[in-house]
């Protein structure tokens, strides 16, 4: 009987041994061998919510790796089992279990993005919120009505200008509601930066009043360069008291019934935004501002400018401080242009 439990006792430990180095060998081997990465599995993601065994399944369920068992020990193992980030992760060709589990650990989700656009109202901004196929679709009509109020401004303000133009990234996920709110925040600090870093003009009031203007001077701008220069002709003009008579204006104050040209009657027809029939500043912004259009009017040239007008159909501008040499350069323009369609 000695001998029998003697027996028994070596091969169990003989077994325990065996077992456990070819578990260390396929575990070893396990880790040094690539997972699979196909157009169909590429995309992985991690639901909220989810702990090491149910990731483990999914991605042994989704052809990434062949054994969950063995990539659930590693996490474990390495202490991050319970580290996994929710969200969408690109997995990449040759990526080992080790590297795909510290991709799902850092956080570094699959990234969208949307545009703004500086020039653009938020009428087109809107559309595209509206029209991206990832971001969640939380704002009804009646919400884009009233948006200020949602993202924390006074009820009844104009989102007109207070979206900063950038390209954005997020999640999937993301709501409508999260992307405004980002890029209105990111317009509040940096208009107020600039405000606060400004060169003082007593004919810009307010950080909402350099808003307005900046929108102007990037509807105006032809040239980037320009900025500066234009920027200063409408402080000008304000300062003598001049209205501003701005096409862009009387073009926003149109709306919908814009149809591409201005007539005549376009500018003798007061609206809230005609700059040919009503002085200083219009009441919004017309459009969203770049931050070069803004840092111009914080930082406008120095000159006694009062008029501009292009060379040529996209070409430089001619600044005049009289009007006869404005009507003069106004003349070169129509020459120029006529030249053009010879």
């Amino acid at each position: 009987m000695k001998l029998v439990s003697k027996l028994l006792g070596f091969l169990l430990a003989t077994g325990v041994v065996t077992a456990g180095f070819l578990f260390w060998y396929q575990y070893t081997t396990f880790l040094e061998t690539p997972v699979t990465v196909t157009a169909a599995n590429e995309i992985f993601e991690v639901k909220a919510g989810s702990n090491a065994r149910q990731v483990a399944g999914q991605l042994q369920a989704q052809g990434v790796v062949q054994q969950s068992l063995l990539f659930l020990v590693h996490a474990r193992i390495t202490e991050m089992s319970d580290k996994l980030k929710a969200g969408e992760y690109k997995l990449e060709a040759g990526m080992k279990p080790d590297d795909v589990l510290k991709k799902l650990v850092s956080g570094q989700t699959l990234q969208y993005q949307l545009g703004i656009i500086d020039g653009k109202t938020f009428k087109d901004i809107m559309a595209s919120v509206r029209s991206h196929p990832t971001l969640v679709q939380t704002l009804a009509d009646a919400d884009y009505a009233n948006i200020m109020p949602k993202l924390g401004a006074q009820a009844g303000m104009s989102p007109e200008g207070w979206f900063f133009p950038d390209t954005y990234n997020f999640p999937r996920k993301s709501t409508d509601l999260e992307f405004l709110q980002r890029s209105y925040k990111a317009m509040q600090t940096y208009l107020q930066k600039a405000w606060d870093g400004r060169e003082p003009t007593p004919y810009i009031k307010t950080p909402y009043d350099a808003l307005i203007l900046a929108s102007i001077v990037e509807k105006e701008t032809g040239l980037p360069e320009e900025r500066p220069l234009i920027a200063r002709v409408f402080l000008n003009r304000l300062a003598k008291g001049m209205m501003l008579q701005t096409d862009p204006t009387v073009i926003y104050g149109i709306g919908d019934k814009y149809d591409g040209n201005i007539r005549k009657t376009d500018l003798t027809t007061d609206t809230p935004y005609n700059t040919y029939t009503r002085t200083g500043l219009p009441p919004t912004p017309i459009a969203t501002p770049s931050k070069a259009a803004i840092d111009a009017v914080m930082h406008p040239a120095s000159s006694d400018v009062l008029y501009f007008v292009a060379t040529a159909p996209g070409a430089a501008s001619h600044f005049s401080a009289t009007l006869d040499e404005h009507n003069r350069a106004v003349q070169q323009y129509i020459l120029n242009r006529d030249k053009a369609k010879e």
